[in-house]
C-alpha cells in the first residue's frame, strides 16, 4: 500500500453543502457562534495539555492512550463543525451541536482512525521539524493566529468563505466551485493537524483534494495497514 493510501485510511474529512441557505444569516453568525468560541477556548487549552501527556505516553509506550486520543479527535471535530457553520465555510445554517462525538447527521464530519502503535523516534520530530513545510502552507490558508485552533479564522479560507457569502446574498446560490475548494483547504489543514498533534505517523500528502466527499476509504485501525516506522 502506498504512503498516501495508508494515510487516507487514518484521516477522513467530509462535508455537505446545505441548500437552501439563508441569504443574510451569515451576517450574524459571528454572534451566534460566540458560545462555541468560548467553549473551544477552554477545549483547546485542554487539547494542548492532553497532547503533551500523549507525547510522553507515546515516547515510553508507543501508544496514544485511547481516552486522550478520543478527546483530542473530539476537539478537532467540534472545531471543524463550528468552522463549517461560521466563517470557515458558511456551508450550513444548522447550528453546531455542543458535542465531542462524531455526530454523523451534521453536514461537517471528521474521522481519525485510532493507531495501535506509533513510532517513538517520530514523536520527537514530526510535530515541529517534519511538519514545517506544511505549516508554511497552511498558515496562508488559515492565517497565522489560528484563533480557534486548527480551524482558526483569517487567511485564504475565510476570504473565500466571505466571497461565497456575498455571492449567496445576491444570487441565493453558494458557488459550488468555491465550496469544493474551501473544503479541500480544510481537508489539508486537518490532515496536518492529525499528524502534528501525534494522532498518526503517516505524513500528510501535499495535495489539495477538493469537494465535500473525501476520496479516501473510511478510516480503519488495522495495525497491519500501518507501516513500521520505528
Amino acid at each position: 500500500m502506498s504512503a498516501n493510501a495508508s494515510y487516507h485510511r487514518s484521516v477522513r474529512v467530509s462535508a455537505d453543502l446545505d441548500s437552501p441557505l439563508s441569504r443574510w444569516l451569515w451576517l450574524v453568525k459571528w454572534i451566534l457562534a460566540i458560545p462555541h468560541y468560548i467553549v473551544l477556548f477552554f477545549l483547546w487549552i485542554a487539547f494542548i495539555v492532553v497532547s503533551v501527556i500523549a507525547f510522553f505516553a507515546i515516547l515510553f509506550t508507543e501508544r496514544y492512550p485511547r481516552g486522550l486520543f478520543d478527546f483530542n479527535v473530539g476537539v478537532l471535530r467540534w472545531s471543524w463543525r463550528v468552522s463549517f457553520y461560521a466563517y470557515g465555510a458558511l456551508g450550513t445554517d444548522r447550528y453546531p451541536p455542543f458535542s465531542l462525538g462524531p455526530e454523523p447527521g451534521y453536514p461537517a464530519r471528521l474521522e481519525v482512525a485510532y493507531p495501535e502503535r506509533l513510532s517513538r523516534p517520530l514523536v520527537l520530530v514530526k510535530w515541529w521539524l517534519l511538519a514545517i513545510p506544511h505549516y508554511l502552507i497552511i498558515a496562508f490558508f488559515i492565517g497565522g493566529g489560528m484563533r480557534h485552533g486548527w480551524c482558526g479564522g483569517g487567511g485564504l479560507i475565510t476570504l473565500l468563505a466571505l466571497i461565497a457569502a456575498v455571492a449567496l446574498a445576491f444570487t441565493a446560490t453558494y458557488p459550488r466551485g468555491l465550496f469544493d475548494l474551501i473544503v479541500g483547504l480544510h481537508r489539508w489543514v486537518l490532515r496536518v493537524a492529525a499528524y502534528a498533534t501525534l494522532m498518526t505517523d503517516e505524513y500528510p500528502p501535499f495535495r489539495l483534494d477538493q469537494g465535500g466527499t473525501d476520496p479516501a476509504p473510511a478510516p480503519a485501525s488495522d495495525p497491519a495497514a500501518l507501516p513500521d516506522l520505528s
